[in-house]
């Protein structure tokens, strides 16, 4: 950053050449972002120190790369909860729940170069904190430190990612996640295939349906470096190189390769005639048949492990769903076997949300926080459920929707009936039956009725003075308009049957 003595705009008029610069030399693409980032940092700097000397001013907003959710929206987000939730009880997982920081050690080094966007907090005390960055170190710490060895679990939780948010594309700082892992000793690519069964039917029960979940293997990875030789010590590096080609032309790629990373222009090249490549268990069988890329251990090994897989996805029924895409890298360094990632076929490349799930095999993340390294092995999956909701709640725009689930609503025809109203809004809520009532002691008719049909409430009770004394209420459809008296004594049975009715 720059000098702290001099001005705001000064710094910033210092730091847009460092950007500048760094373009026209056409630097690595995180050494621009990074930069980048303490520009926009300086210029958000100058926006409060304006706002200061305006009379000092406070801007009321959300922190950045965070948001609120209205009613709408959350009624949005719960309907896709219920149907996610409902997925990982029909797989028979059982639910946990982790705290939202973790001490700064268990998180430190389990993300590659993704680590730098974790959340530091101040010192409480004597504990470094770190906000949690996903669900799967946590939950890894959580079997460790518990001593289980084998679950099925789900988890639903806030993430936070100190990273350049795209609000409109589902990327914020603060975003839930929506774990499915299964953990302990199994037999190879059952629960491996699985996990890609549950994406698939999550996505179809949100209309979702047009996805594709590309694999890959990490055995396949380091094995196509090894045969490219590439220095043991380069693979997680160039390996995250390779991740970003679902961003970025194989041309910056390869260059971030060759130019930040020190690889050899050869071996750089030999890596590119690989990983372009993408099909199903026809480019597995392929690749067995490459001499060069079978010359090492590894690659056999998860093209092996592959061809497992794809025999078992037919038999779920996923196999059409699935793309094996040697460009699938995954950055976080804790993957040891499988990695996918699931994405919309049918989005503007421009206007797209990105991967909207993704996950793999850890088999070895346990043992680090275990003191005897006992290893529990993993595999799991994610659902970027922000990114699909950003898709929901754009298709939705348009569309009425219901905030609350009043089902009665208690009406009084004339004044000074508020406790008799009280009493059968209590008598509903002891037989489970959501109701409600105006708060005003004496509110117009009209008004109450107006409720009705702004909320979509299906049924109101309107009581009158003279209805009370001969023991009886009128029952109204809103929708309809049509009213019917009933007994006071029967309206509870009434009403619980004409709830129960099936709606058409």
């Amino acid at each position: 950053m720059a000098d702290a003595g001099k001005s705001i705009a000064d710094q910033i008029k210092e730091q847009g050449e460092i950007v500048r610069k760094l373009k026209a030399e056409k630097a690595g693409i995180d050494k621009i972002t990074e930069e980048v980032s303490k520009l926009l940092a300086l210029k958000a700097q100058q926006g409060t120190d304006k706002d200061e000397k305006a009379g000092g001013k406070f801007v009321l907003k959300t922190a950045k790369g965070t948001r609120d959710f209205n009613p709408r929206q959350m009624v949005i987000r719960q309907q896709a909860f219920d149907k996610i939730i409902a997925c990982f009880k029909r797989h028979g997982a059982e639910t946990l729940d982790t705290p939202v920081f973790e001490l700064k050690e268990v998180l430190t080094g389990k993300y590659g170069e993704d680590s730098k966007l974790i959340y530091d907090l101040a010192d409480q005390g004597g504990e470094l904190l770190s906000l949690r960055y996903d669900l799967t170190v946590p939950f890894a710490r959580f079997l460790a430190m518990n001593k289980v060895g084998s679950i099925k679990r789900y988890q639903l939780g806030k993430v936070y990612r100190r990273d350049n948010p795209a609000m409109t594309k589902g990327r914020f700082r603060e975003f839930f996640q929506c774990d499915f892992d299964i953990a302990g000793p199994t037999d190879p690519m059952i629960p491996d295939v699985e996990c890609v069964r549950v994406v698939t039917e999550i996505l179809d029960s949100l209309d979702l349906s047009e996805h594709v979940v590309k694999i890959n293997h990490r055995k396949i990875l380091d094995g196509l470096f090894e045969a490219c030789g590439v220095p043991e010590t380069q693979f997680r590096a160039i390996c995250s190189s390779v991740d970003k080609l679902d961003k970025s032309p194989w041309e910056d790629v390869r260059r971030e390769m060759t130019d930040e990373k020190g690889l050899d222009p050869e071996k750089a090249d030999q890596i590119g005639q690989y990983v372009l490549r993408s099909g199903q268990d026809d480019l597995v069988e392929q690749l067995l048949a490459d001499t060069k890329l079978c010359s090492s251990k590894s690659a056999v090994e998860g093209l092996e492990a592959l061809k497992l897989f794809f025999r078992y996805a037919e038999l779920y029924s996923v196999k059409k769903r699935v793309k094996f895409d040697m460009s699938l890298a995954r950055g976080l360094d804790y993957y040891t076997g499988i990695i996918y990632e699931a994405v919309l076929t049918n989005q503007n490349p421009e206007e797209g949300v990105g991967s909207i799930a993704g996950g793999g095999r850890y088999d070895n993340l346990v043992a680090l926080f275990d003191p005897k390294a006992k290893a529990v092995p993993c595999v799991g999956v994610s659902i970027g459920i922000e990114r699909i909701l950003a898709i929901l709640e754009n298709r939705e725009v348009n569309l009425k929707m219901r905030t609350v689930e009043t089902q009665v609503y208690v009406a009084a025809a004339q004044k000074n009936l508020l406790e008799d109203r009280m009493k059968i809004c209590t008598e509903l809520w002891d037989i489970g039956i959501k109701t409600e009532m105006s708060y005003k002691a004496n509110p117009k008719l009209l008004g109450q009725l107006q409720t009705c049909e702004e909320q979509g409430i299906p049924w109101a009770i309107i009581i009158g003075q003279s209805e009370l004394e001969k023991g009886v209420v009128k029952l109204r459809h809103v929708v309809s308009r049509h009213e019917e008296e009933i007994e006071r004594t029967k309206l509870a049975d009434v009403l619980k049957e004409k709830l129960s009715a099936p709606v058409f």
